[in-house]
């Protein structure tokens, strides 16, 4: 596939670590002090890391890959590597904020995939957007005072007890939402529809059709959209056009790559069935896109 600019900054969690710390692979901190330290962290950027924020209070909003959401006081938001995302805050905010590499607890737990069981780190924006209960909210923030206070100590099995409130934090969220709560998935198909987003992220420029990747998986394109569709309300084709769309919504952005180039990135035959295509789902052209982005962005 044929290269493009990067149209984001792309941040890594060594820029964003203190030189010579003991951790390098997590950050924790109340939110108002990170935001002190990254002023510019504010614009649209992707990172390669996890990221979690819980607000305690403040105003305005935030946008995850392109879907905006308010600030509201006990939301707590989850992304994975890649998604982009910015701030337009109003007024004083506060909460907690976590950073942690893919490795992070990987290197603790048997289960390689033990993040992406849960649904608020599946990179669908607003399924990593929770208000959480009065409960769960003293909860979640008693387990981020204890990482942030076990980052500042020396203490032996340092590194295991953080990676144990962490993965304490995610089980307290996901009980805590009450629509992920009510479906528990088999092991088996949380595998296949893992694998499936997987594939859909490393073909959605040269394959379109739910059946090329009921194909690389072994089952039937039957199975697979009944899968789907019992497990995220939507048809496979809908997954990876939502995909495709995502994609070229982060390319549009990028002024200095033309839609012609965009549509060939993204597997079209030519612009103008590019254009039509996102047109029928966006209800705008891709220019018009780009132009109502820009200008958010400059009004922010």
């Amino acid at each position: 596939m044929k290269q493009v600019k990067k149209q984001f900054p792309v941040i890594d969690i060594c820029s964003l670590t203190n030189a010579g710390g003991i951790h390098d692979d997590i950050i924790a901190q109340p939110f108002a002090d990170y935001l002190k330290i990254h002023p510019n962290l504010h614009h649209a950027h992707r990172h390669t890391f996890y990221h979690l924020v819980l607000f305690t209070k403040g105003g305005g909003s935030h946008t995850i890959d392109f879907e905006q959401f308010k600030v509201r006081a006990g939301q707590m938001y989850f992304m994975i590597p890649g998604q982009v995302h910015s701030w337009n805050f109003i007024g004083e905010v506060d909460g907690y904020i976590i950073n942690f590499s893919e490795q992070l607890l990987r290197s603790f737990l048997a289960d390689q995939h033990y993040v992406e069981q849960f649904s608020f780190f599946n990179g669908i924006a607003h399924d990593g957007v929770i208000q959480l209960s009065d409960n769960a909210l003293q909860q979640a923030t008693d387990i981020l005072k204890n990482i942030i206070n076990e980052l500042s100590t020396k203490e032996p099995r340092n590194r295991d007890m953080i990676c144990m409130q962490l993965a304490t934090l995610l089980i307290t969220v996901s009980r805590d939402n009450k629509v992920a709560a009510k479906k528990q998935v088999p092991p088996q198909n949380q595998l296949i529809l893992h694998n499936f987003r997987k594939l859909v992220d490393e073909h959605y420029s040269d394959k379109k059709l739910p059946k090329e990747y009921a194909a690389l998986l072994y089952i039937t394109p039957n199975h697979l959209n009944a899968l789907c569709n019992d497990l995220l309300g939507k048809p496979a084709g809908e997954v990876i056009r939502d995909r495709v769309l995502l994609e070229a919504k982060r390319l549009l952005i990028n002024k200095e790559t033309g839609i012609a180039e965009i549509a060939y990135q993204l597997g079209f035959t030519d612009n103008s069935y590019f254009t039509k295509f996102f047109r029928k789902y966006e209800k705008m052209t891709p220019e018009e896109f780009r132009k109502t982005f820009t200008d958010n962005t400059i009004k922010q």
